[in-house]
């Protein structure tokens, strides 16, 4: 049986050195490399399978320095300081000689603790009472199924625009997988640029640096299992050449799992 896209996309080889082999996957293409989400997920996978690693990934963040092309890279993960319960860790992606991408990682051992989340799931219709969004575009957009509820990319790209940015979509893998941390992180860059809402004009861009924060542990992700995610964002401030969101994402059980924060640079 073939592995699920997914998996095959951020397998890894370990060397003896502590690094990984990893290669680009044609079926997270995006218009220029590979879609930003699985370029984080590879980087996070490296993480968690280093036989140094303490812990769960509580939070990671992924800098993508240049263009990653198609073809091998290597990741080098090291832990640059561990605590009795904390770990931080530091990764580079490598292709050649160049490093095209640099992440950081804060993985912990999580104990029992009051709880509570004040970011609470919007009300909105069941999945299945949703109807399927229509693909369209790169490959990656292939490896998930949305439907959208508010805020789907533009029919025209008119100029016309909109006055704020706000996209809700149910998502999943396509096909269905169960949830884990790396699948998370790349679930987090699921939403298209902000500003394409805003303006409705193709605009030239490209993402500068995304972090997502975990509010879960790996029994609530099995928990989730391959259920549907509700997720949303927001554009924050837009000027000067860049601009931000922040985004969450919840179980259909309205588990708060991750909220997420984005920088893109754009051209005009």
């Amino acid at each position: 049986m073939s592995p699920h896209p997914f998996d095959a996309a951020i397998a890894l080889q370990p060397r003896g050195d502590g690094s990984f082999a990893g290669r680009t996957s044609p079926a997270y293409a995006n218009f220029i490399g590979p879609y930003g989400g699985i370029t984080a997920a590879q980087c996070l996978h490296a993480v968690l399978l280093h036989p140094d690693r303490l812990g769960e990934p509580v939070a990671f963040t992924v800098n993508f320095a240049a263009a990653v092309a198609d073809g091998d890279f290597l990741l080098r993960p090291r832990a640059a300081r561990t605590n009795r319960s904390t770990q931080h860790w530091i990764v580079e992606m490598v292709q050649g000689e160049e490093v095209v991408a640099t992440a950081t990682a804060l993985t912990a051992v999580r104990r029992p603790t009051w709880g509570g989340h004040e970011a609470r799931m919007p009300e909105v219709p069941k999945p299945q009472d949703v109807a399927r969004t229509p693909r369209r575009g790169v490959a990656w957009l292939d490896r998930y199924e949305t439907r959208f509820l508010v805020g789907t990319l533009p029919r025209d790209w008119d100029g016309s625009g909109t006055a704020e940015s706000l996209s809700r979509l149910w998502v999943r893998d396509e096909p269905p997988r169960p949830l884990d941390f790396p699948s998370l992180a790349a679930l987090a860059d699921v939403f298209f640029p902000r500003i394409w809402l805003r303006r409705a004009r193709q605009t030239p861009l490209g993402t500068v640096s995304m972090t997502v924060y975990f509010h879960c542990t790996a029994q609530a992700l099995a928990a989730a299992g391959s259920g549907w995610l509700l997720a949303q964002a927001r554009g924050q401030g837009f000027g000067s050449g860049y601009f931000d969101h922040s985004g969450q994402l919840w179980s259909e059980a309205g588990d708060l799992l991750a909220t997420t924060h984005q920088v893109m640079y754009y051209k005009e």
